[in-house]
């Protein structure tokens, strides 16, 4: 039955990382149509945004129906709770994304002003940190809950290990 537990979760780390594939896919899109002036690159990101949504949705009701069925323990638990933070605050970088594609759109109804030149810059920095945060929780869940098996915490785990990424969230 663990066995099968494990795939599980295993299997919704998986839809995670993809969720995450397509809200950076997303917000990058977002930034290259404000930048490039691209109202149809706009339009399409925004069109898509149903997918994050749904996908949220999806691993969301995921989450509770495996802690209903499974009534998993420590490690197991704390998982789960965090993987359904993490997904909401992915579908919520998707609507800000969209956000900035709603923008765009009526930025390029007017004359351009100037090139927006620290836009990428800044958007590369967020995105990286974020999206480096997200993938350091998910590969390193296990050996962070093993380490709690031993009496160290998450923070203490990640200090120890030199993970300032995990260390931060």
């Amino acid at each position: 039955m663990e066995r099968i537990f494990d795939e599980e979760l295993k299997a919704l780390k998986g839809r995670i990382l993809a969720l995450g594939g397509l809200v950076e896919e997303q917000v990058q899109r977002s930034i290259k149509a404000l930048v490039e002036r691209d109202s149809d690159l706009a339009r399409g990101t925004i069109e898509e945004d149903h997918r994050v949504n749904r996908m949220e949705v999806e691993i969301d009701e995921e989450c509770v129906r495996l802690i209903a069925l499974r009534q998993p323990a420590a490690g197991d638990l704390r998982f789960l709770t965090t993987a359904m933070k993490i997904v909401t605050d992915l579908e919520r970088m998707g609507d800000l994304a969209v956000d900035t594609c709603e923008r765009a759109l009526e930025l390029n109804e007017e004359p351009p002003l100037k090139p927006y030149i620290d836009i990428p810059r800044m958007a590369d920095a967020a995105q990286r940190n974020d999206i480096e945060a997200a993938r350091a929780l998910l590969k390193q869940g296990a050996d962070v809950n093993a380490a709690q098996a031993d009496g160290m915490t998450a923070l203490h785990w990640a200090a120890v290990n030199d993970n300032v990424e995990l260390a931060k969230m």
